[in-house]
């Protein structure tokens, strides 16, 4: 008899486990002749050395399919500890299985050339208005390569400008500060990855979610590194960020150049790179437009409201200075 430990690191423990260790509670009756006992990420099983070998085995595929698609159901346990292969759900064109298994694939046309564009260059910018999930795909896109060892680590950036108002003083230590910024990155972040996995990930720096000013004087190696609302920048900011890109790295900004909230007076970074950068080899430019808006029905609407609304006000300012320089010609 021998004591074999087995370390559970690919998945969310409790992913793993079950509902109340319902999962280990089946893997206890396929294996009967098998001593086991689970604590966190450790199983420690005693047994024949051929058995818990065999158990070994049987634990690390399950640990795969259980990283792969966040869930582990009964039947596919049944059938990998018989060794039968499991019914694989369809993976085609799907980017990896969100916290609760549910597929994240290309929802359109423009989402599709962005994953293109993350394979084959090694720094894209991705543009349109709210609600086209360019963020979304961004960082499911960069915990994908996190899983699949692509990377060491994912680096995630805003920068901490107000949006038309004026927030004051916050409470609280620079992380309580700066986390209203950065909360829509939380947001996708919870959506793709388990909370255990998650908290373990955010502790160890392997995904870092900081305000862009924190990223000065950094070479960014091994890493997949996204700038979210880029057209926030200014140009220094934007010419800082792209100059941290290192080794076997990877970069993605996206924006919206329609909702900058710089002062009227300073030039926004990404429009800026846009015109510099436009190409250049070895970076992509996806430019999603109010017809790949996946929110809801309502937000295209909205955005066509606003857009015919600014066009108006355009329209009567220029109608405006036509009379005005009429009327001094007259003079």
């Amino acid at each position: 008899m021998i004591e074999r430990t087995v370390i559970i690191d690919g998945v969310d423990p409790q992913t793993f486990y079950g509902p109340n260790s319902s999962n280990m509670s089946l893997v206890r009756n396929l294996f009967p002749k098998l001593r086991m006992a689970a604590r966190g990420n450790v199983i420690k099983v005693i047994g024949e050395d051929s058995e818990t070998a065999e158990f070994e085995r049987k634990i690390k595929e399950l640990e795969a399919y259980a990283s792969k698609y966040n869930k582990l159901p009964e039947d596919v346990i049944i059938d990998i500890i018989k060794g039968e292969p499991p019914q694989r759900q369809n993976a085609e064109g799907v980017i990896l299985f969100g916290q609760t298994g549910r597929p994240i694939a290309p929802r359109n046309a423009n989402q599709s050339r962005m994953v293109r564009s993350f394979a084959e260059n090694d720094l894209t910018f991705a543009l349109g208005p709210a609600g086209t999930g360019k963020t979304y795909i961004a960082i499911a896109l960069a915990v994908a390569a996190l899983k699949n060892k692509a990377c060491r680590r994912l680096i995630l950036s805003r920068p901490a400008v107000e949006a038309g108002e004026k927030l004051g003083f916050l409470p609280g230590d620079m992380k309580d500060k700066i986390d209203p910024y950065l909360r829509p990155l939380y947001d996708a972040l919870e959506d793709m990855i388990p909370a255990v996995k998650l908290k373990e990930y955010m502790e160890s720096d392997t995904i870092q979610i900081a305000p862009l000013a924190f990223m000065r004087g950094r070479t960014l190696n091994d890493a997949v590194i996204i700038l979210d609302e880029a057209q926030n920048t200014t140009r220094h900011q934007m010419k800082m960020f792209l100059t941290r890109l290192g080794m076997n790295a990877k970069m993605i900004v996206t924006g919206d150049v329609t909702q900058i909230d710089l002062p009227r007076t300073t030039q926004s970074g990404l429009m800026q790179a846009l015109r510099i950068l436009r190409g250049v080899k070895g970076i992509g430019v996806i430019e999603y437009g109010k017809k790949d808006i996946v929110r809801h029905p309502l937000v295209q609407r909205i955005v066509d409201a606003y857009e015919h609304k600014e066009k108006e006000a355009d329209a009567e300012f220029e109608a405006s200075l036509a009379s005005s320089d009429t009327t001094d010609n007259n003079e």
